[in-house]
């Protein structure tokens, strides 16, 4: 059985080491307590001792409901929908950004086999903490780093996840870069994040929404051309309420 925690090491940055031991996760922030100041209301509750512990079977799927719409993907369809979208297979090396309580990061782990590795990546002690309470597949290792600036190496992974966090980044274009930077061509991307209605007045009050939260409202289409930009190809998008599911796959000659 291959050493998994090992094999996440070796994908790191050059130079790059754990600032605290001890743990059952890689820690590269170490003391500090978060990656970076809140950006907002809905960053200082995840924030908080109390929501990681229901925010996998409550306060997750309770928000993503209300921001969704009745006619928006379940959490189980969310879970179904990244996997099919990244194309998972055994063997392969998947990062899941902002991964709270695991809950992608061990279907991921599933999907990539005991030969593979599944990566779950947040900066909060508690979320890790709470991952790891729960079965864990054997692919499957965690990691305590900023989402936004990355410590893996150029071209290491193969699929990278970020669901509902994109717009809770301060600078979402340096995730985005992040993001491109450490996918080997060819490899994908799904994202879910925010999307603002295209009509007045549905547009201005999810404006208003987003800034009283502290989040980024995207308009419907902002990702996507922010992927072309940074060379992806094949980009879909799928709108639900408030929200939307981006997907994309790096092209084979983007670093050539």
């Amino acid at each position: 059985m291959p050493d998994h925690r090992e094999r996440l090491e070796s994908l790191l940055r050059p130079g790059t080491t754990p600032t605290a031991t001890g743990k059952d996760f890689l820690d590269l922030l170490g003391e500090i307590p978060q990656a970076g100041p809140p950006t907002g209301l809905a960053q200082r509750l995840m924030r908080t001792s109390a929501v990681p512990m229901i925010y996998e079977r409550y306060w997750r799927p309770a928000l993503g409901r209300v921001a969704k719409g009745l006619n928006g993907p379940t959490m189980a369809d969310e879970v179904r929908i990244a996997i099919e979208a990244l194309g998972l297979r055994p063997g392969q090396v998947a990062l899941d950004v902002a991964c709270g309580t695991g809950r992608f990061t061990r279907a991921f782990g599933e999907a990539v086999g005991p030969d593979g590795l599944s990566i779950g990546l947040d900066g909060s002690v508690t979320m890790l903490e709470n991952a790891l309470a729960a079965p864990n597949p054997p692919s499957v290792t965690y990691l305590r780093a900023d989402a936004v600036d990355l410590p893996l190496d150029d071209s290491t992974v193969d699929a990278v996840c970020c669901f509902a966090a994109l717009h809770m980044f301060a600078d979402p274009d340096a995730a985005l870069d992040s993001f491109a930077r450490v996918l080997k061509p060819g490899g994908s991307l799904v994202l879910l994040t925010s999307a603002r209605h295209s009509d007045q007045p549905m547009r201005l009050a999810d404006t208003v929404l987003g800034r009283l939260s502290g989040q980024w409202m995207f308009d419907r289409g902002e990702i996507a051309a922010k992927l072309f930009r940074r060379g992806f190809d094949h980009v879909g998008e799928r709108y639900a309420g408030v929200t939307q599911i981006v997907t994309g796959e790096l092209g084979v000659n983007i670093r050539k």
